[in-house]
């Protein structure tokens, strides 16, 4: 079974920079569709970015412009850079991995929403003070 782990949370000052890890186990990474969620006290949970193993990137609107999602895929590993951090970034990141490929009409922006995805890492906290 594949294993999600997220690293590199912790506190940063608005305006700021932190950068994210998601390391998965398995075959099966380079294959795969690798997302970033996010979940604020009393908030849903809402896609942030997510990358094609083609290297297609999504972005959520809250974020472009702001936060960068790259892998490599040598090392199982994508990362989020994030930058010009607000204090509206605060929240539990979570990283997902198994996305399931939609056939025929699927929403155009697919990787961000968790629908797709089958397997969850435990999630890291991201504190953003003003």
């Amino acid at each position: 079974q594949v294993q999600v782990v997220e690293s590199g949370g912790g506190s940063g000052q608005a305006g700021g920079s932190l950068r994210l890890s998601c390391t998965t186990s398995g075959n099966s990474f380079r294959r795969d569709t690798i997302g970033w969620f996010r979940q604020a006290p009393g908030k849903e949970r809402e896609g942030v970015a997510a990358q094609t193993n083609g290297g297609d990137t999504y972005y959520g609107d809250s974020v472009k412009g702001r936060f960068t999602i790259s892998r490599d895929d040598a090392k199982n590993t994508v990362y989020l850079q994030m930058n010009s951090l607000q204090a509206d970034d605060t929240a539990m990141y979570y990283c997902a991995a198994g996305y399931s490929s939609c056939v025929g009409a699927c929403a155009a922006d697919r990787p961000l929403q968790q629908y797709a995805y089958t397997r969850w890492g435990q999630g890291t906290q991201v504190t953003v003070s003003s």
